[in-house]
This record gives C-alpha cells, structure tokens and sequence, in this order.
C-alpha cells in the first residue's frame, strides 16, 4: 500500500527520537550517528523495531546528516544503502501488523545560503539531490525532510526530492519560541510555498515540546490543504550527570498531541528526546479516534522569506514602479547595472504601503534572464515583501521562479493555448498565483461576456495541470476611456463576474484607464474605488500616488476594513498635501522623504543592507570627519537600530545580516582610510567561537561571528566538529576573555558540557557563552557555561557587558588563524 493511500483514511504514526536512543547505546561524543549504520547495524535495527512495536506506521532512516557535505560519494553511498537495508529488516522483524514505511531522512546541511551565507542555492540542491537518489534507489517509501529552520534551504531540498524520484515527500520545520523559523518565515508563508511545490504533507518538529508548538499547528491547520504533521520533543532538555533528559513524559506527551490529532493533525510522532514509550503512549491514545478528514481551505496566498500576503477582503496593493515601461531613468539603470536605483524604487515602494512589488525588467538590449534573476536576489536581500515576476521570457520567468525564496505572483498567463502551455508547467513545479489576463488569440475582447469565457478556459486548462482555481487571479484588463467611453464597464463588469460567479480572485493595472487624459490621477482612483466596489482582490499601481493611496484607505475606512478608522487617521496625513501629484523617487537618500544629511544617510543604507550606498556614503563622510567618529556615531547607532528590531521581532534574521554586510562595506573604507595614516581601530576584546566536536552545523556561530566583528570584537573562528583541546589551545594562547560554543543536535551537547569543563579547569577566566537550537537557559545552567545566548544579538550584548565591567583591552592581538 501507497504511504498516501493510507494517509487519506488513517492517522498515520511517525517514529520518536534516534539520537536520544543512539546515547543510551553508547553512541560516543563527536561520533557520526550515521556511520552506525554500517558499523553497529544491530543496534541500529533493534530501535527502528522498537518503534515498530510501539505501533509508528513511518520510521526514518538513520540518516539526518547523510550528505555529500559531510561523507564523500562512496561511503555516502554505503552509508544510504546500510540505513535503508536496516530499516527494511527492523520492519521485517517486528510484532507489529499495522502497514508500516520506510522514508528517507534527510536533515539541513547546515549551511546558510546567499544572500545570507555563503552557500548557492544551486550547489545545496545538488547536495540534497545526492542523498535523495541514493535514498530512492535502495528503495525507500517516502522522502521524509525534516527540522529546516531556513525557507530557502527547505526550498532546495523539496526542489531536490521532486526533481530526482517520484516518491512522497513530507516536509516538516522547525520553529523558535516565536512562532517562526530562524529566518523569520511564519508557519503561513511556509504552507503557501510548500503546498505550492505540492509537498505531500508538512508541519513542524523538533526546538520546542508540544505545548509550545501549539500556535504553529493551529496556523498550520488553518491554511494547509494537505495533511499536518507534528513530532515535538519532549519538551525542554536539560544535563544529568552529563546525560542529557527531557521534562515532558510519555503521559503528559501524548495528551497534548492527542489535542493536535483532534484539531485535525494526521500525522504525529516525537522528536528529540522522545523514545518508543512516548510513541506507544500516543498511540494507545488516539487509535481509536475517527481522523479528521482533511479539507480544501481556498486560502489565496502568496509568500516571502518571512510572511504570507493573502488575497481576501482587503485589497492588496502591488507596487508596479520597477518596470522600464515610460521610464527614461529606471531604463539607464538597467543598462548600467545600477541595481541601488532598483532597489531605492523597492524600498520606496514599501515604505509608502505596497504589499507585493512587481518586477519586470524587459529591455530588448540586455540579459534578461539574468537581470530578472539578480533584481529578485537582490530585492530579497533586502526587502520582506512578496514579489511578483512579470516577465513574457520563459527562460527568465523559470530561472527567477526556481531561485525565488517563498511562493511567487507570476505575471502571466492569458488565453492562448502556446502561452498556457508554457506557463503552467512551471506553476505546477515551482508554485506561485498566476495573474491571467482575459485576452486570447483573437485579442482583448469588447465584451464582459467573452472575457469571462476566457477566463472559464483558462480554469479548465489549469486544473489539467493540477492548478486549483485558489492559485489564479484574473486580470480583465483596464482600457482607455478617452478611447472608448464604454470600456471602463466591461472590465468592471467581467471583473465582478469573476469574483462573485467563478469564485477567483481578481487583479488590475488601474492606470491604464485615464491613459491620454488630463489630471490622470483623478479618474485613475475614481476607477480604483469603483474596482475596489466590485471586487477587486489587487491593483498593479503606484503608491507614491497621493490620490491612489487616499482612496485606498478611504475605501478601507468606510467598507469597514479598517477597525476604528486607525489605518486611515494614521495614514492620510500623509497625503493630505498632495493633490494630483505624485511622488516619485529615485535614491535612498530621497526615499526618505527629506534631505537628510550624510549622516543619516549612512544610518539607513546600513539598517536597509545597502552595501555599495554604505561604502560611497562612508567615503564622502571620511573627507569630513575622523574615521573613528563614523564609527561611533553613526555605523553602530545603525547597526543599534537593527539589532534592537530583531530583539524586539519586528526585524528578522536575514535582514540583520545584511545590515552587518552593509556596515563590514563602511568599514573596509574607514580601515583603507586608517591605513594611510597609520592609525589603527582598537578591538573590544578577543572572543574565541566554535561549534563542538561531533557537530558539523555552523549556521548560527557563522551569523554570531559576523555580528561581534561588527561590534569591534576580534574573532578567532575555530570552525566546525572542534574536540574541546583545540578550544582551550586557542584561549589560552590568546588569553581570550569570551569563548561561544554551538550545537545543533542533542547527540553533540555532551561535547559542549565536556568544553566547559575543560575551560573551568585549564582557562577559568574565560566567560563561556552557549547557544544553539537544543539549547534552553536551565540546559545551559546545568552544563555550567556563564552565558546563554538564545540568538546572534543576545550574545553581543552579554559580550559588550563583560568587556565594559573589565579591561580585556589590553592585549590587542588578532587572531587569524590558530
């Protein structure tokens, strides 16, 4: 039997913790579980068939960190072969009679992809493509891809699954005491990107114990289409007697995810620290119970790395202002790679309330496939809006979608059978909501009637490729009046058709309507108002139009789409001096509204991630002032500002490391300056940084070092899988005050306690600071290390806190390499 024909009538059981289970047999420190599989297969088999026994239905292999990243390609190899082999007999030899499955586990690589670290996204495909061929070749059931805690990675990974084997694919994150992911994705952006790439199940595991993980589910179950999984752990680790234990039994365990299951949850397991007694308590628990079926939820989303944008009742606005139609100078920056005035029109986009950006960058003269591609990167980098690509390029349609990190608007598709063809096959693989426009081989039609016919054939032809009619939004095409009086009505007409009869959601580009006449501003948002009366669902529009955004929230206000008026009290002031105007800027500097002098000119491409402004606001101010006062007036005010954001959650992950790479850009000026002049920047201190022995995962020291950098600090970067020796060497050689120690997995923390203790003993005036994904404040205490850091910033601060109380100044060597 299909894992997915079961799926649809039955709660399907996952297995519980491997790690957890791999210590008490005597997995040592630093160990690769994976190689277990090879040279302790009994022990191996005998958990697998215990979880069998328990009653799981799906048991994983052992092969979380099975890549080509940490084992070359023959004993990766080896290593798939023996894990798939072990789980078949584990499932030969137990005493269970329920259907039971083998899937591949596949874990994070442990990389950060561009633009955020260092890794392409192309080059982790390939990587998890390797494991996934393997996997499916020795004969797995499923593809079972699990605690991602980056979207784009999970992209690359699903991407991979669905590019090498035609097997189910389960995809499950790992969420923070937030509610999102590392990289700031909520729970609704990852259900429109993963349902879109047609995932065939996904939820959340591993980081927190059920209780806390019960907002994701809900969030999930609200939007997913497609089954919910969860596999918490159980609950919050703490150290024993070097033994690392768990506060959540199996009792306690299973009554919450019997909660999940009554919410609708179909698939549930347990993650770190859970065994085959937490597995058999879950199911003694809910086996009985009639699963909830699940559901078509219609949800219109679209994503970027951090949020969703969903098509409902308010109307979303989409900035159409990077686009070279009309546009002398955004044309020149084309031509001349000026991507800072691309992405100076994004963030002033943004700043004046658009939801979405349209990007289209069509010029016959240049590459488009490429400058599509790099102005999407390059607008990620730095903006947490949803795109949408607007492209009639194939080629560059497909290579901006594969390489987009969320779920896309795609603009578009019509009715012509040669372009539907080409389009929807890349829907259908990479996700995204396709504006269709009502026009077909014979042109754009006069008549509501025909447009809505269009619109009909297009629905038909997109379930053919597995698109439901959620993922459509139908544009019936804004035309002239000043060339006929009556085309206003039919596309008003077709439009409420389509919302109200078809049940689709609908799009415009508004302006089109006063082309050729005076004043356009008006009749243009006279006709957004009367579009937004009949349903229209997002305007393809400029809001820097003082009167377009002035309908905009007076539409919101008395629709009662806007809770005590708030959005328009706070908002129309804005505007209120403008009349028929609009505001069009070119520059940072002028997207904020003012003339701003150098200074905070400084302070906002840094805290925007403006890498080339950065460095060219810098030289101008080296001129002028000393370079040490830049530096403690404006980069780390700037850099204040991001970091006091991502504290307080309204600034996430990606964006504070592009503001650090935009302040590093300051920096190389000011050192380049100091060099002619002898001078020399004085450092805060040395501070000693690895990730532990065992463990190759150096995603979160990567970002920690980066950060301290920034702040003044010299960081000796120890690397990855460090044994405790090599970390006392390097402190003791330079006598650091500060050492940052980082662990992913549980079955690596106890080589973190035994670092500790190490230091205690041979460097005891070093301040040990702790983090990490298994990590918890009581956990750290217990291990005994002085600080724990639950993010990049925390550890800054304790890190500036202790340099301040002491004078570690005094020895001011750096460290390149030890």
């Amino acid at each position: 039997m299909n894992v997915l024909d079961y799926l649809k009538d039955n709660i399907v059981y996952l297995d519980g913790g491997m790690g957890t289970m791999l210590q008490k047999n005597g997995l040592m420190p630093g160990e690769l579980p994976e190689r277990w599989n090879v040279s302790h297969p009994e022990v191996i088999i005998d958990i697998q068939r215990q979880y069998y026994d328990a009653g799981s239905n799906i048991v994983c292999t052992n092969t979380f960190g099975a890549n080509s990243l940490k084992f070359d390609d023959e004993e990766l190899d080896i290593i798939i072969k023996a894990a798939v082999d072990n789980a078949r007999e584990a499932a030969s030899r137990s005493c269970g009679t329920q259907p039971k499955f083998v899937a591949l586990d596949i874990g994070p690589i442990g990389k950060l992809l561009k633009p955020y670290g260092d890794f392409e996204f192309d080059d982790a495909v390939d990587c998890y493509a390797k494991t996934v061929k393997a996997g499916a070749s020795y004969g797995v059931d499923l593809i079972f891809i699990e605690t991602m805690n980056d979207s784009y990675d999970t992209k690359a990974a699903l991407l991979a699954a669905k590019e090498n084997c035609e097997l189910p694919v389960f995809v499950s994150n790992a969420y923070g005491e937030d509610g999102k992911l590392m990289t700031g994705a909520s729970p609704a952006s990852m259900v429109a990107m993963l349902e879109g790439m047609h995932a065939d199940a996904i939820g959340a595991n591993c980081s927190l114990g059920p209780k806390q993980l019960k907002g994701v589910v809900e969030e999930y179950l609200e939007y997913s289409s497609v089954p919910v999984i969860i596999k918490p752990n159980a609950g919050i680790p703490k150290s024993v007697d070097g033994i690392t234990k768990f506060d959540v039994l199996p009792e306690e365990f299973s009554e919450d995810v019997l909660e999940f299951v009554n919410m609708g949850v179909r698939v549930a397991g347990g993650c770190c620290g859970t065994t085959p007694d937490y597995i058999k308590a879950v199911v003694d628990k809910t086996c009985r119970l009639m699963p909830k079926p699940v559901t078509e939820k219609n949800r219109t989303l679209i994503s970027s790395y951090t949020h969703a944008v969903e098509f409902d009742r308010l109307p979303v606005i989409i900035g159409e202002r990077i686009n070279p139609t009309g546009k002398k100078r955004f044309k020149e920056a084309l031509r001349n790679n000026e991507i800072d005035y691309i992405l100076g029109e994004g963030i002033t986009q943004e700043e004046k309330g658009a939801h979405v950006l349209d990007v289209n960058v069509g010029l016959p003269e240049i590459d488009e496939p490429a400058m599509l591609s790099r102005v999407c990167f390059e607008l990620q980098s730095i903006l947490d809006l949803p795109l949408q690509i607007d492209t009639t390029d194939v080629t560059a349609m497909e290579a901006a979608l594969r390489h987009y990190n969320g779920k896309a608007m795609i603009n578009s598709v019509n009715g012509k059978e040669e372009v539907m063809r080409a389009i929807f096959p890349l829907v259908k693989k990479y996700g995204g909501l396709v504006v269709c426009l009502t026009l077909d081989e014979d042109g754009i039609p006069d008549t509501a009637e025909k447009r809505v016919e269009i619109a009909k054939h297009i629905i038909e032809v997109a379930k053919s490729y597995g698109i439901e009619k959620k993922d459509l939004i139908f544009d019936t095409l804004a035309m002239t009046v000043s060339a006929d009086n009556r085309a206003a009505i039919a596309t008003l007409d077709s439009l409420k058709t389509i919302k109200n009869e078809l049940g689709c959601h609908t799009s415009l580009g508004v302006s089109n309507v006063s082309f050729g006449l005076p004043s356009r501003e008006i009749i243009t948002a006279a006709f957004f108002t009367l579009a937004m009366e009949n349903g229209l669902s997002a305007a393809i529009m400029n809001p820097n139009s003082a009167e377009m955004m002035k309908s905009y929230y007076s539409f919101k206000a008395l629709r009662g789409l806007d809770s005590n008026c708030t959005e328009y009290i706070e908002n129309i002031g804005k505007y209120s001096a403008f009349v028929g105007t609009t505001t069009s800027t070119t520059t940072v500097e002028q997207s904020a509204g003012n003339t701003s002098p150098a200074q905070s000119e400084l302070q906002r491409a840094i805290v925007k991630g403006l890498k080339e402004q950065a460095a060219a606001i810098t030289g101008r101010l080296l001129e002028t002032d000393e370079p040490l006062s830049i530096v403690t007036n404006h980069i780390i005010p700037a850099l204040d500002i991001v970091g006091k954001g991502f504290e307080e959650k309204t600034m996430y992950l990606p964006q504070l490391l592009m503001s650090a790479e935009a302040s590093q850009y300051a920096f190389e000026q000011i050192k380049k300056k100091m060099s002619e002049t002898a001078a020399k920047m004085e450092s805060k201190g040395k501070f000693v940084i690895a990730t532990v022995r065992g463990d190759i995962h150096d995603i979160g020291k990567n970002i920690v070092k980066l950060i301290l950098e920034n702040y003044g600090f010299d960081v000796c970067d120890l690397g990855k899988d460090v044994p405790p020796e090599k970390v006392v060497e390097a402190t003791t050689a330079l006598h650091a005050p500060l050492v940052g120690l980082s662990a992913l997995m549980t079955t690596t923390v106890p080589a973190m306690e035994e670092t500790i203790r190490l230091l205690r003993e041979k460097a005891p005036w070093a301040k040990t600071v702790v983090g990490g994904a298994v990590l918890t404040q009581e956990y750290a205490d217990s291990i005994g290390a002085d600080h724990y850091a639950k993010d990049a910033m925390s550890t800054v601060r304790y890190a500036l806190d202790v340099v301040e109380k002491t004078d570690y100044r005094k020895n001011n060597l750096i460290c390149n390499e030890v």
